[in-house]
């Protein structure tokens, strides 16, 4: 199968593109390249990457693929609020020209990455299913669903969309990130011997190893289209839900000379997300789907791999690793224009 990933040099991109090649897939990567330069661990087998901004592609740059993995977006949630019309933009608009483009290509396959951050500020006291309210509180959740929607409306015979609700990533990539909780957490807990928590540690989020969500993204593509076409599916398992403080509590067993400490109320924080969610439709109706890594190996992996990198505490704070401060600074050197759009 031909396979186009947009958003290849990304954190769960720069995963999935060898992911998919090893599967057999010919894998076509397109990128705009915000994080060229950012490498973490990995040598990665060389594949073809287009630079572009999935603004301007053509009807004629797609013909040809079979399916399409749309990861590019701007990200994350507190990213997203530099400028939300941007973010709508690039998140929304884009994807829906990207997708309006990959239809009149005759792109059968068209599977968005999506995010359980839709949920936004959930009830807690049950776990959310695809069927659950929208209830976005940050411009990129707000982003995600709206693109869905947009999505829905392009949906016939002839082009398939399906919506993968990530549940919020972790693990080692080649373009990591330490804006992702338990990335972060781990990196604090490693560097500096602090698992220091932004809230009171109470609000509750789903997680996903990066490697599970590429099984998603394998499974989808091959999935038959009368069990997936134009459906949500969450992406994680549903015993990975966990408050923030029982993550704190797992990374101090496997390193033990962290020091917890906790940050403001959960109901005074700046981050009003807590929410958790049922993964039973993506395990149940997604065939090949069975997530294969735990919390604490996952903890066990990033500790190892930070030890490998020699991780420093100026990592914690640097561009290199931290998605909104890349934005920032790109802005800052005049490189990107307001539109996060490059200017040379």
């Amino acid at each position: 199968m031909k396979v186009l990933v947009t958003g290849s040099e990304g954190y769960i991109g720069s995963v999935l593109v060898p992911y998919l090649q090893s599967f057999g897939h010919e894998v076509v990567g397109l990128d705009t390249c915000y994080f060229a330069d950012r490498q973490f661990l990995e040598e990665r087998k060389r594949y073809t990457l287009f630079k572009s901004d999935i603004r301007d592609v053509k009807v004629q740059e797609l013909e040809g693929y079979d399916s399409i993995c749309h990861l590019a977006a701007l990200s994350n949630d507190p990213a997203g609020e530099i400028d939300p019309n941007v973010t709508a933009d690039i998140n929304f608009l884009g994807t829906l020209s990207l997708a309006k483009a990959a239809k009149k290509a005759r792109v059968k396959r068209f599977l968005l990455s999506g995010s359980c951050s839709i949920y936004g500020a959930g009830d807690t006291s049950e776990f959310l299913s695809e069927g659950a309210k929208f209830n976005p509180v940050t411009a990129y959740a707000k982003s995600k669903v709206d693109a869905e929607r947009g999505l829905s409306k392009l949906a016939n015979y002839n082009f398939s969309p399906v919506y993968l609700r990530n549940a919020t990533a972790y693990g080692p990539s080649p373009k990591l990130r330490l804006d992702l909780v338990v990335n972060n957490l781990v990196a604090s807990a490693y560097a500096e011997g602090k698992i220091a928590m932004t809230s009171d540690g109470t609000p509750w989020r789903p997680l996903a190893h990066v490697k599970d969500i590429c099984l998603a993204f394998k499974c989808a593509l091959a999935a038959p289209k009368s069990v997936i076409h134009n459906q949500a599916f969450n992406i994680g398992r549903t015993d990975a839900n966990y408050q923030i403080k029982d993550v704190a509590e797992l990374i101090s067993t496997v390193i033990t000379n962290a020091e917890i400490s906790f940050g403001k109320p959960a109901e005074s924080n700046i981050d009003k997300r807590t929410y958790k969610v049922n993964f039973n439709k993506a395990l149940n109706h997604l065939p090949g789907f069975v997530p294969q890594w735990t919390l604490v190996d996952g903890i066990t992996e990033l500790y190892e791999s930070f030890k490998k990198f020699g991780l420093k505490k100026e990592h914690l704070f640097t561009d290199e690793f931290i998605t909104m401060s890349r934005y920032k600074s790109l802005l800052a050197q005049d490189k990107i224009d307001k539109d996060f759009r490059w200017k040379a």
